[in-house]
């Protein structure tokens, strides 16, 4: 059984820095991508950014380019959102999943198409 957790997420002030991690277990990083999307209070889930960790392929929504850095460590099966430069508009829940059909493209990344395997939120808060 593949199971997600999410961790790392708190209260920062603007342009303060987080580092997010989703440790997985049940599953082979060569074998998923995993993205990171975050939902907001009365907005839709978007896909902030995601990795295949067989091949390396990275994206990043634009409203984070820039700002955020995905990266895995295999050995530990976690990979981690570093987000600087927060904004108050990046507040949201945040989320790991598993898409078992790697590498994953934007569209996919975006709109959660394929992941599967949800892990519970961290809850990020940006103060202004």
């Amino acid at each position: 059984e593949v199971q997600l957790q999410a961790s790392g997420g708190g209260l920062v002030q603007a342009g303060g820095s987080l580092r997010l991690s989703c440790a997985a277990s049940g599953v082979t990083f060569d074998d998923v991508a995993i993205g990171w999307f975050r939902q907001a209070p009365g907005k839709e889930r978007e896909g902030v950014s995601c990795t295949s960790p067989s091949d390396g392929t990275t994206y990043y929504t634009n409203s984070v380019k820039g700002r955020v850095s995905i990266s895995s460590d295999n050995a530990k099966n976690t990979v981690y959102l570093q987000m600087n430069g927060l904004k108050p508009e990046d507040t949201a829940v945040y989320y790991c999943a598993a898409n078992h059909h790697p590498p994953v493209d934007g569209i996919a990344c975006s709109h959660g198409v394929g992941f599967g395997s949800w892990g519970k939120g961290t809850q990020v808060t940006v103060s202004s």
